[in-house]
């Protein structure tokens, strides 16, 4: 791991938490090329995009692998090998819910997004990164980098591998920088480009 990224004081996250993270990652993601254009109508995607985070933050802390910054301002969202985004009961109400958030058309996008993402899951157990986001007014500072650096180093003291998906571009050398390596890519509909990466057990 390299030693450029920053420490920073980390915890895992529980219920009162739901709130602050679902605010970061709606701010994290507004922008991102998959996720941004997954809630065309810009004036309201704030509100839409909180309710599907909301759900799959929720979903996550039945795990203790949602590591946070002090304040929430950075969250890590990992699901454990052998775990799931969400519970059946979820599963089964997330197009209902997406389309009351953003519509019938965004809705159907969406899902054909995660069925995408869902096929190109590797077989292998591992744990996998569903969201790291810092909330716009910590940008710049290292947090997300400083949040994943230590939730990989909790992974390897348990000797797993782990998974992500890159829905930026941008961001590819800062994974590789701490391990991981392009596995796959995922054209949406869009034309975007996602990347899956995949970090060996250590």
């Amino acid at each position: 791991m390299s030693a450029e990224h920053r420490t920073v004081p980390a915890r895992v996250a529980t219920p009162a938490d739901v709130e602050n993270i679902v605010e970061t990652m709606t701010t994290a993601f507004f922008h991102d090329p998959l996720w941004g254009p997954a809630f065309p109508d810009e004036e309201h995607r704030a509100v839409q995009a909180a309710e599907m985070w909301r759900l799959y933050v929720t979903s996550a802390l039945r795990y203790p692998w949602t590591l946070v910054t002090p304040d929430a301002g950075a969250a890590a969202v990992w699901i454990p090998p052998g775990g799931s985004e969400l519970t059946p009961a979820e599963e089964s109400g997330l197009d209902d819910l997406l389309t009351r958030a953003a519509g019938t058309e965004a809705a159907r996008a969406i899902r054909v997004i995660y069925d995408q993402l869902e096929a190109a899951h590797p077989e292998e157990e591992c744990f996998y990164l569903t969201l790291l986001g810092v909330h716009d007014r910590d940008r710049g500072k290292g947090l997300g980098m400083g949040l994943l650096a230590e939730s990989l180093h909790r992974i390897d003291a348990l000797g797993a591998p782990a998974y992500l998906e890159s829905s930026n571009p941008a961001n590819l050398g800062r994974y590789e920088s701490v391990g991981f390596t392009a596995r796959d890519e995922i054209t949406v509909a869009t034309g975007h480009v996602v990347t899956t990466m995949w970090r060996p057990a250590r």
